[in-house]
This record gives C-alpha cells, sequence and structure tokens, in this order.
C-alpha cells in the first residue's frame, strides 16, 4: 500500500529526493491541461447565455446601478435596497465592467468574469490543497474532476456568489491543510501560510459573510478534535489573525452601517441568515438528507467514484488526506443539512474534500468495491448523463420549440460515453475504476459543452426577457422605451432594459403612459381587460403594436404579452 501524500517514484530522484526534470516536465504539462479543460467546460455559454432569473440579475442590476451612480457603498435594486450580501461580489463586477471598458451597460458575460475567474482559481488552489497529501497526478486528478462537476459549472456561469466564495475558501482550506500537516510533523509553519488563510477567509466574509470562516473553523476543530491535539491550532495565528480580518472587513461594514443606519445588519443577519436557519426562505425548505441525495446530481460525475470508494475510503480515514477531508466535509454538511433553508449551490465549498477523499482512496487501496456498491455506481454514472440526453431532445419539444442539433449531439456522445464508463465501473477489479476515469471525464466534457455552448442558450421559449425587449424597442418608435410590464416581474428585465424599467399593475401602467415619453406597456394577457378598462377611463388611446410570449423559468407560467403604445389623437 502506498503511504498516502509520499512522492512517487518518476517525482524523486535518487539523491536527496530532487525531482527529475522529466517529472517536472509532466507536472508542468499536467497542470496546462488542467487549465485547458477547466476552461473548456466553463467557457462556452459565457456571452450566448441570457441572464437567469432571478438571483444572477439581481446582483449584476445592482452593481449595474452602483456604476452608474458612483455609489459603491449602497447596494440597491432599482429603488429598494438590497441588503442580504456584503459588498465583494459588486465591488468585483464592478471592476470587471471598468476594465473591461463597456461601463454600465455591460453585456451580461463581463458582469460574470469574477465568477468565472474565482471559479478557475478555485480549481487550480484544489490541486494546490491536495498537493499537500498527494503526488502530483492524483492532485491534478483531484482538480480535475472538481472542475468537471456540474455544480461548479454553473456557478462558473452565473453572476452571483458562490463561485468567487468558492475560490476563497479554496484558498483558505488549502493553507489550512498545509498548516495542520506542518505542524503535525513537528514543520515549521512561517507566516506565508496563515496570510494566505486569514486574508482570504476576509475576502469571503466580504463576498457572502460567515461561510467560509465556519468551515475552515469546523474543519480546524474536527481536525484537533480527532486527535485530542489542539496545541497546533496556535500554528494559524489566530490573534493576529483574527485583527488582520476585522482590520480588512470592517470599512465597508462600518461604511453600509452609517448609510443603512443599521438595517444592513438587519437585514442580511436578521432576516437572510438567521431567516434561513429557522425557516425555508423563499419556498427553499427541503427536509435533512437533502443535499446528500441532490448531490448525486450536482457532483456529477464524482459520487460514482465515491460509491465505489466507500469503503476504502472508510478502511483509509486515518491517513492524512483522508482525515482531511472527512474533518472538512462531514461537520459542514450536517450544518447544511440541519438549516431549514436549501438550495444545491450551498454544499458546493464541501465537494472537493469529497473528490480529494475519493481520489486518495482509488489511488491507495487495491482492492475492489462490493458487488451492489459496483452496480450502483454504475446506474449513477450512466444515470446523469442519459437523463441530460434526454431532456435536450424532449424539453424543447414540451416547450413548443425544436432541439438544437449540435447541441443534441453533444449531449447524447456524452450519454454514450457516460454508459460506457458505468460498464467499466460495474467490473471488480479496481483498475477498471480507474480506467473508467478518461471516459467519465470525457462524458462530462461532451455534455457539458453540449448544453452551455448549444442547448440552453437555444431554448428560446425560455428566454422572455431579451426578446422581450427587442420586440419593445422595434415597436416603440425610438432607440431607448422604458418599459412599463405588467404580470412580468423578472429582475432580467430590469438588467435588460435599463434601471428606469417599471414592474407595474394595470393602473400604474396607464398612468406611465399618460404621462408621455416613450413608453411600451408589456402586459401579460390576464391583465389586459382591466388595462383596457383602465385606458379608457383615464382617455388614454393605446394601440396593440405586437404580442411576445413564452414560458417563465420561475414557476413555468405561460406569458402571452402585448405591446401597447399611446396612440396618436
Amino acid at each position: 500500500m502506498t503511504q498516502t501524500g509520499a512522492p512517487s517514484e518518476a517525482e524523486s530522484a535518487g539523491s536527496g529526493g530532487r525531482p527529475r526534470p522529466i517529472a517536472i516536465a509532466r507536472v508542468v504539462v499536467g497542470f496546462v491541461g488542467l487549465i485547458l479543460l477547466t476552461l473548456a467546460v466553463f467557457l462556452p455559454g459565457q456571452h450566448s447565455l441570457p441572464p437567469l432569473d432571478r438571483d444572477e440579475p439581481r446582483f449584476t442590476q445592482a452593481t449595474k446601478q452602483m456604476v452608474e451612480s458612483g455609489n459603491y457603498v449602497d447596494i440597491r435594486f432599482q429603488d429598494v435596497p438590497r441588503y442580504k450580501k456584503p459588498i465583494g461580489i459588486y465591488w468585483l463586477q464592478a471592476a470587471a465592467v471598468k476594465a473591461t471598458g463597456f461601463g454600465a451597460d455591460a453585456p451580461i458575460w463581463v458582469y460574470r468574469i469574477p465568477s468565472l475567474l474565482g471559479a478557475l482559481a478555485g480549481v487550480l488552489l484544489v490541486f494546490w490543497m491536495a498537493r499537500a497529501f498527494l503526488p502530483a497526478e492524483p492532485a491534478l486528478l483531484t482538480a480535475g474532476v472538481a472542475a468537471l462537476t456540474i455544480l461548479l459549472g454553473v456557478e462558473a456561469h452565473l453572476g452571483k456568489t458562490d463561485a468567487v466564495l468558492f475560490g476563497t475558501i479554496m484558498a483558505a482550506q488549502g493553507a489550512l491543510a498545509y498548516i495542520w500537516r506542518a505542524a503535525r510533523r513537528g514543520e515549521p509553519v512561517g507566516l506565508a501560510l496563515p496570510l494566505i488563510f486569514w486574508l482570504a477567509l476576509a475576502l469571503g466574509v466580504l463576498v457572502k459573510g460567515p461561510i467560509g470562516p465556519m468551515v475552515a473553523a469546523l474543519t480546524a476543530l474536527s481536525l484537533a478534535g480527532s486527535e485530542r491535539r489542539f496545541a497546533w491550532l496556535k500554528a494559524l495565528r489566530p490573534v493576529s489573525g483574527l485583527i488582520l480580518l476585522v482590520v480588512v472587513v470592517a470599512p465597508w461594514f462600518v461604511a453600509i452601517a452609517l448609510a443603512s443606519k443599521g438595517a444592513f445588519f438587519t437585514e442580511a443577519v436578521g432576516k437572510d441568515m438567521l431567516g434561513k436557519v429557522g425557516q425555508g426562505q423563499e419556498a427553499h425548505w427541503a427536509p435533512p438528507l437533502t443535499y446528500l441525495v441532490v448531490s448525486l446530481a450536482t457532483f456529477w460525475p464524482l459520487p460514482p467514484f465515491t460509491v465505489a470508494a466507500a469503503p476504502a475510503i472508510w478502511r483509509l480515514r486515518r491517513t492524512e488526506a483522508i482525515r482531511f477531508a472527512l474533518c472538512w466535509a462531514v461537520p459542514s454538511w450536517i450544518v447544511f443539512e440541519a438549516v431549514s433553508t436549501k438550495l444545491p449551490h450551498y454544499v458546493l465549498p464541501l465537494m472537493p474534500a469529497v473528490a480529494l477523499a475519493t481520489v486518495a482512496a482509488l489511488t491507495t487501496e487495491r482492492s475492489g468495491a462490493s458487488l451492489a456498491l459496483r452496480i450502483a455506481a454504475a446506474i449513477l454514472m450512466a444515470l446523469v448523463p442519459v437523463l441530460l440526453a434526454v431532456a435536450t431532445i424532449v424539453l424543447p419539444f414540451s416547450l413548443g420549440d425544436y432541439p438544437n442539433p449540435l447541441g443534441a449531439v453533444l449531449v447524447v456522445a456524452g450519454a454514450v460515453a457516460g454508459v460506457f464508463a458505468a460498464i467499466r465501473l460495474g467490473r471488480r477489479r479496481l483498475n477498471d475504476l480507474r480506467a473508467a476515469v478518461p471516459l467519465a471525464a470525457l462524458s462530462a466534457l461532451f455534455v457539458l459543452a453540449g448544453l452551455w455552448a448549444f442547448v440552453l442558450p437555444n431554448l428560446r421559449p425560455v428566454w422572455i426577457s431579451p426578446r422581450l425587449v427587442e420586440a419593445a424597442r422595434s415597436v416603440a418608435g425610438c432607440p431607448d422605451p422604458t418599459i412599463a410590464s405588467v404580470g412580468f416581474n423578472e429582475p432580467s428585465l430590469v438588467f435588460l432594459a435599463g434601471t428606469g424599467t417599471r414592474l407595474v399593475d394595470p393602473a400604474a401602467a396607464v398612468d406611465i403612459l399618460k404621462a408621455g415619453g416613450c413608453v411600451v406597456a408589456a402586459v401579460d394577457r390576464r391583465f389586459e381587460q382591466v388595462f383596457k378598462e383602465e385606458t379608457a377611463e383615464e382617455h388614454v388611446p393605446v394601440a396593440l403594436k405586437g404580442r411576445e410570449g413564452g414560458i417563465n423559468i420561475n414557476g413555468g407560467r405561460k406569458l402571452d404579452l402585448g405591446l401597447y403604445v399611446r396612440a396618436a389623437q
């Protein structure tokens, strides 16, 4: 049995254990390959995918208004304070807008740059973290598996907090891994690693509050408790580290406290954070163990290998790599399962721990999994890509559209590769588990590229906002009309049409038309009769210039919007 964390023969060279040039070259090539693999998963769809309601355009519109107003302290969506998350992601998105030169009207892909870079940095930091325990090639495999997971790919495509938070947590957890390993072996720690640890936590707090510190604290305390050794925690330099964290985060928190007269903390802590603990917010309640079930799909293609490796993970639980992974994943997972509000991305920071334990077990243990586990792993491997291939073909028809041919071909090819990977996983020999890795990677690449580049951007019936904005501008008779929307209230419309967009009831839409100016009222069929009665009562002549509609991605309601302008008298 190979000791986890020991260098491979290819990495060591006779005297002094110095790396051989050929081994260094292989690591460099592997690292470059990891970057290319990650970009191949994260780049498709960045430009072509419209704003995805509702969270993404809420963040990006708030950033847009910061750039428009020049106020980089307060956070607002139109006239409403948005005090749910700290300032970090808004500053990063504003920096991307400024750096690219687009200004406040930058397209959505510009606002997604921080998420793309955060996810990419997170993947590279997974390699760095895993390298504390594993030889270079298994560490690259750990990072590669993380890059291919569905959930990280989703967050890399959305202009919100979680991909950036993932990067900060990976920096903190990587530093923690090296500090714990060094302290465990009696090696000096120095200043650099604690500095990385506390700075990463501070940035994480500015992005999404206490999640990063919670994961790091539970990991460190679990490591100390599992070995009944707490003295090594001094190597983290907790006093000076906490001072540094406060120095980094305090200025904005003080500024927003003054600007909002304390309302930020009432909303962010009292309603958003504590509300999620006690009750399911926005209909997102789910029972305990939900994450365990959902992660079988959202962490794909990792879970089939984790299932097959489960006995080996348990047998090797006292090795450094797997002990660290379990102390990282288990306590925070329990917390997330206990919290009432559940969304799939909450457990994203724990996915690399699962990948680390899985790869460490598969590259160390020599015995195979039981028949039941092999069957379960094979089913999981094939089920996700096959279901996605079926959805790629069936879903457009159900929406009244046609599948994108190239997207369908890619996703179906990925499903075929997934089936072959499943066959490998179902065999008895452990070598077959490892041989399934390239097939699983190929399956994920085809599926994800097909979905992000072709399938999702071309689901036209659900992308109502871009079509509505285009249609309104074509009938308005002016280049930049104000849209008064009745019955379609998604934030993506505000982001695409402009901050002055009005989400109103029929009476307010009539008042806006009556006030004059270049206005298009987009009125859903459910409210058209009331709208017409209001126009007659207020003596506002209107003309129907067209219709636009589709399926609202939130709730699945079918919309049929009439486009009205004020008629000449």
